[in-house]
């Protein structure tokens, strides 16, 4: 059998050529019936559906899916939740809460977008300039016991208000 000048010709995965970015963009899934503990570490978007408890660093777009159960504290560029996180959130970007999203946790965003029905349980501070690189420590409340100082620990928030005034005058 001899070769008769055949030519391999290769033909675009998607109509309108579009295999090139289809190909770049990855997109991490955690199932909805997929349980799963540990470190996240995403380097393109992902997509997380299922039960999921520890940390998740996302670089790209983080989607927590309407029947998502997540107990971690989240680092990412972009986060839109849309089901039940429980933890703290970072987002350079935006966050979006959905209307369906519960997130008990502080965050600390670029951007905020809270739609109707949306549920959040913490503290979060818009830095539309930037998130500050120094790690700015986020305020949780706290309660003093009945034997505590004012100033041990400036847990009560009237001792942190003054203690804020009090730099001022």
């Amino acid at each position: 059998m001899t070769d008769t000048g055949l030519e391999t010709v290769e033909a675009p995965a998607v109509n309108g050529d579009r295999s090139d970015r289809a190909a770049e963009q990855v997109i991490t899934v955690l199932a909805k019936d997929d349980v799963l503990s540990g470190r996240l570490q995403i380097r393109g978007s992902g997509v997380v559906q299922g039960t999921f408890s520890g940390r998740i660093d996302c670089d790209g777009d983080l989607t927590i899916g309407p029947d998502a159960h997540v107990e971690a504290d989240i680092n990412g560029t972009r986060v839109t939740i849309a089901g039940y996180v429980r933890g703290n959130v970072v987002a350079s970007s935006r966050l979006k809460l959905t209307s369906s999203a519960r997130l008990e946790g502080d965050a600390r965003v670029g951007a905020l977008v809270v739609q109707e029905g949306g549920v959040h349980h913490g503290v979060i501070r818009v830095h539309p300039e930037g998130i500050p690189e120094g790690g700015e420590q986020v305020v949780s409340g706290g309660t003093t016991s009945p034997g505590q100082g004012a100033f041990n620990g400036f847990s009560n928030p009237v001792t942190r208000v003054r203690k804020l005034w009090g730099e001022f005058f």
